[in-house]
């Protein structure tokens, strides 16, 4: 099968956003190598960004992430914030791209995170030998970068203003479901008795 998107295709939000939404086993069927080289920094953060606004939309956080082979420019893993659609207290962006990209060789991947990430996302990347980190929105948190710097990791601040806004608007909302993201739900029990 011939993908649908080549070397004379122009990326657009639609394209971006289709990205988001469809499974990574299936781009193949989207995307060629050609196309694949064509993408910028900026647009897999606006993919990250759009798997933000998909966690969002779900009644979730709004983290997305995206990890991208550094040889070749193709995605191999991307996921968004799931701690309330699953109940899952750890699936946060990052760690939901790891697990979609599998068992692979992280060093020559760049994850692309549409905030900073937490202390235990941060820990991950590193543990598991990321080459490089972008973060698109340090105004809203920030904290582990110089941790992932200490540890070898180059980090690339890209800050997104579109993901900015959302996250921002999503922690004047939703303060409790914010809270309870970064520090858990007994945090949110102690912050509700003060």
């Amino acid at each position: 099968m011939t993908p649908l998107l080549n070397a004379n295709s122009t990326i657009t939000q639609a394209v971006l956003n289709a990205i988001a939404h469809m499974p990574t086993q299936s781009l193949g069927v989207l995307i060629n190598d050609e196309f694949a080289r064509k993408f910028k920094d900026s647009d897999f953060m606006r993919i990250a960004v759009l798997l933000a606004q998909k966690s969002y939309d779900e009644g979730g956080c709004p983290i997305g992430a995206v990890i991208v082979d550094n040889n070749t420019n193709q995605i191999v893993g991307k996921g968004h914030n799931t701690l309330v659609q699953e109940s899952h207290p750890y699936n946060h962006g990052e760690t939901s791209a790891i697990r979609d990209a599998g068992r692979m060789d992280f060093s020559k991947t760049t994850l692309f995170t549409s905030l900073s990430p937490c202390d235990v996302c941060a820990t991950l990347l590193y543990m598991r030998g990321f080459q490089r980190v972008v973060v698109g929105d340090i105004t809203n948190a920030s904290g582990n970068e110089p941790l992932l710097e200490s540890k070898g990791v180059q980090v690339d601040i890209l800050e997104d203003q579109q993901g900015i806004e959302l996250y921002g608007r999503f922690r004047a909302e939703k303060p409790n479901q914010d809270l309870e993201d970064w520090q858990g739900v007994a945090a949110v029990k102690s912050a509700s008795c003060e």
